[in-house]
């Protein structure tokens, strides 16, 4: 059991690594990856069960006292990205991936950054469970707003495919965790590295889709990417001075509202505008790259 720890914490502490690499697989052997595609929803639903096993109540109390952080959560990261779209003049079905990454809930990754900045750990946790589990309604609503003007958006039925690879999995973990209580603690601590292999699968496989028109626009992709992600940081940020927020809620807040659970964003791509695989790559990208970014800014 040690021994699979050790590897747990290694792949945690290199997942940017691992996100880099199994990037370029897809991109220069796509075969690998293609059959992968259809399997995209079910790897995410592994990670978001590996949540349900680690919730309790009290990441949920937290939240109450700023409830005003998970608002900024759904507001900021989709208005950025719809001012990049606008900004930059980006193909439709360009846009309408970058504003489906920004209307995603904050990341599990961002709970790491937080303690790892020395920022209100706590917090952290609260929002980005209690933003995960409002995604169902306000992912599909916040998206159907920003990217209407582009494509045609199915808001009904991205909800229920929100429901379905997130809702789902975490209340089932939920159940599960209740019924077996500290039995399932040690099934748990080994989960973070079935999430990662699962978010690395899901890159090869956006990417390996996509490979096409990544060499066509890769270099746009991900300077919007990375701007959208800064900005986000930004964002968060100046959100906790209006709230006046201590900083050291401050930062739990800026890398909440920065780093995106990218990996819904390509699951959603995959299954509503399959017809359009470049509409996955912005989530895929940003999967790369707010684990670069994020341990950037957490040491600074």
């Amino acid at each position: 059991m040690d021994s699979l720890l050790r590897i747990v914490r290694f792949t945690n502490k290199t997942f940017a690594l691992w996100v880099l690499l199994f990037g370029a697989l897809g991109f220069v052997f796509p075969d690998l990856f293609l059959g992968l595609r259809s399997w995209i929803p079910y790897l995410l639903a592994a990670v978001m069960l590996g949540m349900g096993l680690t919730l309790s109540v009290k990441d949920f109390t937290g939240v109450l006292r700023y409830p005003k952080a998970v608002c900024a959560q759904f507001l900021i990261m989709p208005a950025l990205a719809w001012g990049l779209c606008k900004v930059f003049d980006l193909p439709p079905d360009l846009a309408v991936g970058v504003i489906l990454v920004g209307a995603c809930p904050g990341g599990t990754a961002s709970n790491v950054m937080t303690y790892l900045a020395r920022g209100n750990t706590a917090l952290s946790v609260a929002c980005t469970t209690v933003a995960t589990l409002l995604a169902p309604l306000l992912t599909p609503l916040v998206f159907w707003l920003f990217a209407s003007q582009w494509l045609q958006v199915d808001a009904s039925g991205m909800f229920l495919s929100v429901v379905q690879v997130v809702l789902l999995p975490i209340i089932v973990g939920l159940i599960i965790k209740a019924i077996l209580g500290h039995r399932i603690d040690h099934v748990a601590e080994t989960m973070p590295l079935i999430s990662v292999i699962a978010i690395v699968l899901i890159v090869g496989a956006v990417v390996a889709g996509s490979k096409d028109r990544i060499i066509d626009s890769g270099l746009l992709i991900f300077g919007v990417v990375v701007l959208h992600n800064g900005l986000g940081y930004l964002g968060g940020l100046l959100a906790a001075r209006l709230f006046r927020l201590p900083f050291y809620d401050g930062k739990a807040l800026a890398i909440e509202v920065g780093m995106q659970n990218s990996g819904l964003g390509a699951t959603l791509a995959g299954l509503h505008f399959a017809s359009a695989p470049i509409v996955a790559v912005p989530s895929a990208v940003f999967s790369f790259w707010h684990n670069v970014s994020g341990p950037i800014l957490a040491t600074w």
